[in-house]
């Protein structure tokens, strides 16, 4: 695990170098997604939470990373899909700190760090169905698979996100 962890952050502070077209690719309920490498702060395992009472069913509690307190929510949950189920490949991402939000934001999976020009983005031919919450499109890989690419400032700025109170 250590060693997962340690090619992830290589891999994270290659990207850093040209962030502009790099993207995390993570696995979110039964989704790939997307979000832009700029939007992310960090990357770690499950953290230690402490469960905060009347709070909505999507967010889990408080996480202290480095004398820091986080709010994780299950994001596949608050996206309406079905809960996480925390294992080994579980991680958190934490949003960047430009947001002015502590938030924390549990996924299934980290699926690597892409190049947005390894992605085609795909027209809204479905104009009736709308977008998953914290949608900011679709884009399609070389192997045809469908991939979301997530708004992360849209997301951690919504109301309903900021409203964890039952």
């Amino acid at each position: 695990m250590k060693d997962y962890q340690l090619a992830l952050t290589d891999q994270i502070n290659k990207a850093v170098e040209d962030t502009s077209t790099s993207v995390l690719g993570m696995a979110i309920g039964n989704a790939r997604w997307l979000v832009h490498m700029t939007d992310v702060n960090e990357v770690l395992p499950v953290p230690k939470l402490a469960t905060v009472a009347l709070t909505q069913p999507w967010f889990l509690g408080m996480a202290n990373v480095r004398g820091n307190l986080y709010g994780i929510t299950d994001l596949s949950l608050y996206l309406a899909g079905p809960p996480t189920q925390i294992n080994q490949k579980t991680r958190v991402f934490l949003s960047s700190s430009r947001y002015n939000v502590n938030s924390g934001l549990l996924v299934s999976n980290m699926l690597g760090i892409r190049s947005l020009s390894d992605f085609e983005a795909m027209e809204n031919a479905e104009e009736s169905t709308p977008k998953p919450l914290g949608s900011a499109g679709k884009c399609q890989d070389r192997e045809g698979r469908v991939w979301h690419v997530l708004n992360l400032q849209a997301l951690v700025q919504e109301d309903n996100f900021l409203k964890i109170a039952v």
